[in-house]
């Protein structure tokens, strides 16, 4: 028998649902293997195997990693387990429910690639952020594909050339035990009629509130709900004295609780997760020969809509219910016979037997053979992926369309190739659009003190700028005050004034030995996010290197603005101990003080900020998506979107996309977190490279945009938030540019750092609604304002964290990549503290760097 091996994201023993009606019927005519998705575990990666049917086997790995599912940092430990899996010399057949397990082809050697795509996995709760890329790159390496509903194969068809429809099908002999009705099941017996049933995985693509409104149109109806609970807060289901949670039951017993049923209820939200879903219970539903309400899924309107009843919203449905539980005997037996004759023409064993004859017929040697293809020495290193016969070659190639990427693109010329993973260009300075509003990933604004900066905004923006003065604020002690905090102290208790006071005296007069300097720099203020003005020295400043961070806020500020606002608000932001912060990104000198500028700011309101940095601007329209789209016209090389890296192979100047593509180049330009271009490379870079890459640290942040239907909430564009509140910053959308608010709306940002250290305490609706109540709890919103729209972003790599081997762990990683013509540019490639007008310079830096090496090598032969 030739082995079967099936990548499967979903546990053999969770619900039993299609990938177990298939492969235990397939298992009849290969030796089937399944790989279920990791779990976690300390020590050495191993497969627990067992055996839940005849000729079929059941391999969960263990491994040390925490990531969830195939993600790419389980791939290297996975990898020579699922080799294993494979019988010497024998070319397996691969089978895939999940297009994030697509690497591990390699070293497998299919005879035929086989994609069963059973649901729309993108449209589930929080997907992998390159499944859609994965995909892509899986249908075009697969043989053949098999998708579970007509919705599913109607979006698949044109993408592959040997697709097939096979929606979900029933055993029907096991459900039609239910036809025996004196066969109710124990955990319901106490529950009296009528009882309308579900059985299903009770998640995201369950409509909570349509159950509900049907417990409460209907107390006396009873509700019975079977099955687990999954990805969602099990607090937000509804609880009534009706409705009734038995939890994951054996599919054994699902027969007996259908015999115990008036209705079957079928009760899907529409949204995207069930856009494309082909529910397998439809029909075992009518196998128990049992009138079902369902609403309105795609899947279950078009080929059963005139059986199942379909309710369009609440109302209807609860309509329908009443009607099939006082259906007369001619109704009912007209349904029974409908169901019958659909039933009959549909079972597993005969699917099973289709895909069989399909396979067959898909000869072996065909796109799968292809993987194998590689002659230029460098097949063992790279991905499973098929690129062309003739490899394109460029002068350069970018990694990263964001600020860094298209700066470089913008000015190295025409041959070169820029690569982004996403659809559009922007990086983390993307923006998206929800009911009206506009929201960046975190809060943009365009300053710069750089004339060159300056004349490329008019050059990418035109007219659509336009440029204010700041107001930036902190909220704390119930007050605002003006940013800095250090320099507006009125309004703030007289305690707290008194102590901020002392501490800068102390700060400027403790150490008396100190050596003056004329010199009068500037550093950032210690909120250390990059949007403001700042902090600057007094007239003199000692010449003395800090050992830290917060030693660093001590010297500076004093205590009392230490405890009041910088301590509390940068272990906020940074997660990490600031004790283990080096102070580098500062400018490397300890300011003193202005003691003038504090007592002023202590005695009487603050003007507003002036100077170069109190000035902003932001596009009109289009949010701070449109600065980065104002680059597109002006480059002149090639830019791919949707294009995911998958490897780099610096020996062999090859890069290598996730749909299997691959470009050779001259000259290399990262703007990709320097962690992520390093795994990349894998083990052709050295060891200490990949130990230095592993050593650095980030921190990542959740944005929670909300809009709400009030306008003129604020005048203020941001404000930092150095206490009890969830989010440690409040950018306000709405105010950057009225253009990014729906009409009568006003949006805004809720920032969140996260980390390791420090993670989420909340995720999902559960993370909207605390912001929403902190929102409330520090006045930025009022208790009855309207909620108009909510969404989040994730920016898993946001701020680089300077810690004492940082700059350590860059240098060896970066000298390393330099020997190999491959150059770093922007924050998160350097590793630096960078903002955007920063990241256009580097790009330009990094565009020169690549002309002038261009014209002292000869091109390389492709």
């Amino acid at each position: 028998m030739q082995t079967l091996i099936v990548f499967c994201h979903l546990r053999w023993d969770f619900v039993f649902q299609r990938p177990q009606h298939l492969l235990t019927r397939l298992a009849k005519h290969y030796k089937v293997v399944v790989v279920e998705e990791p779990v976690h575990e300390e020590g050495e990666a191993r497969m627990v195997i067992s055996h839940p049917a005849p000729n079929l086997t059941v391999c969960q790995p263990h491994t040390p990693v925490q990531a969830h599912g195939f993600h790419d940092d389980q791939i290297p430990l996975l990898q020579p387990l699922v080799s294993a899996l494979a019988p010497e010399g024998e070319q397996v057949l691969v089978w895939f429910y999940t297009p994030m397990a697509l690497p591990l082809l390699q070293g497998l050697h299919p005879s035929l690639v086989i994609y069963d795509c059973m649901d729309e996995l993108s449209g589930f709760k929080n997907p992998p952020k390159q499944l859609l890329q994965r995909e892509t790159a899986l249908l075009n390496i697969a043989d053949l594909v098999f998708t579970g509903g007509p919705s599913l194969f109607e979006a698949k068809r044109s993408r592959h050339d040997n697709a097939h429809c096979f929606p979900s099908s029933v055993d029907a002999a096991h459900f039609g035990q239910a036809l025996v009705r004196s066969n109710d099941h124990p955990l319901q017996a106490a529950i009296p009629h009528p009882r309308l049933g579900f059985f299903g995985v009770i998640d995201e693509r369950f409509d909570a509130g349509l159950v509900a409104a049907i417990a409460d149109a209907h107390p006396a109806w009873q509700l019975v709900l079977v099955g687990p609970v999954f990805k969602i807060d099990p607090a937000s289901l509804p609880q009534r004295r009706n409705v009734h949670y038995l939890g994951q039951q054996s599919y054994q017993a699902l027969p007996q609780f259908l015999a115990g049923w008036d209705v079957c209820l079928l009760p899907f939200a529409l949204n995207e997760a069930t856009r494309f879903i082909s529910p397998t219970k439809v029909l075992e539903y009518m196998a128990a020969e049992l009138p079902i309400v369902s609403t309105a899924i795609r899947d279950v309107e078009q080929p059963y809509g005139g059986i199942v009843a379909i309710g369009h919203d609440h109302q209807e449905f609860i309509a329908h219910c009443e009607a099939a539980l006082t259906q007369g005997a001619g109704q009912a037996a007209a349904m029974v016979q409908a169901m019958r004759d659909v039933v009959a023409r549909t079972s597993w064993d005969a699917t099973a037997e289709h895909m069989l004859a399909l396979m067959a017929q898909t000869a072996p040697g065909g796109k799968a053979a292809r993987l194998a293809g590689d002659t230029d020495g460098a097949a063992a290193k790279l991905n499973p992926l098929r690129s062309p016969a003739n490899t394109p070659h460029y002068g350069s190639i970018v990694i990263g369309g964001g600020p860094t990427g298209l700066s470089t693109a913008y000015h190295v010329g025409a041959d070169n190739l820029l690569l982004e993973r996403n659809s559009s260009v922007g990086g983390w300075c993307r923006s998206i659009k929800d009911a009206g509003f506009t929201f960046d990933y975190a809060g943009h604004i365009m300053f710069s003190n750089d004339p060159y900066v300056l004349d490329l905004y008019d050059k990418l923006l035109g007219e659509n700028q336009h440029w204010q003065m700041r107001e930036a604020w902190v909220y704390s002690k119930d007050v605002y005050t003006r940013y800095p905090f250090q320099g507006a102290l009125y309004g703030l208790p007289p305690d707290v004034i008194k102590e901020c006071i002392l501490g800068a005296i102390e700060a400027r007069y403790g150490e008396a030995t100190a050596t003056p300097s004329c010199a009068s720099p500037e550093v950032e203020d210690c909120c250390a996010d990059g949007s403001a003005e700042a902090a600057r020295a007094g007239p003199q400043a000692r010449e003395q290197t800090t050992q830290s961070f917060e030693e660093f806020i001590y010297k500076v500020w004093g205590a009392g603005i230490a405890k009041h606002f910088a301590i509390p608000y940068n272990r906020k932001l940074w997660t990490v101990p600031l004790s283990e912060m080096e102070t580098s990104w500062l400018g490397g000198r300890v300011p003193l003080p202005n003691l003038a500028e504090i007592i002023d700011g202590a005695l009487q309101p603050v003007a507003r900020p002036m100077g170069p940095n109190a000035r902003f601007g932001y596009p009109r329209k289009g949010g701070f998506q449109a600065l980065m789209n104002g680059f597109l016209p002006h480059i002149r090389g090639k830019i791919e979107l949707n294009a995911e890296v998958a490897q780099v192979l610096p020996e062999a100047h090859t890069v290598t996309l996730a749909d299997g593509r691959r470009f050779q180049y001259e000259k290399l330009v990262s703007t990709m977190p320097l962690p992520e271009l390093v795994r990349l490379i894998g083990t052709a870079a050295p060891p200490e490279v990949r130990e230095a890459a592993r050593g650095l640290r980030h921190i990542s942040i959740r944005c929670v945009n909300i809009g709400i239907a009030r306008t003129g909430v604020t005048d203020k564009h941001w404000i930092y938030y150095p206490e009890d509140s969830i989010f440690h910053r409040i950018f306000v959308q709405g105010n950057a540019s009225g253009e990014c608010n729906a009409p009568g709306g006003f949006g805004f940002t809720c920032e969140i750092s996260y980390s390791p250290w420090k993670p989420l305490p909340l995720d999902g609706d559960a993370l909207i609604q605390r912001c929403i109540a902190d929102a409330i709890k520090v006045g930025f919103m009022r208790a009855d304002d309207k909620v108009l729209v909510a969404n989040q972003v994730d920016m898993p790599i946001a701020y680089v964290v300077y810690d004492h081997q940082r700059a350590r762990n860059v240098a060896t990683v970066r000298d390393w990549l330099a020997q190999h013509d491959i150059l770093l540019a922007g924050r998160y490639s350097e590793w630096e503290y960078y903002n955007s007008d920063h990241a256009f310079l580097a790009g330009k830096r990094a565009a020169e760097q690549v002309a002038r090496q261009r014209s002292r090598v000869a091109p390389r032969a492709s």
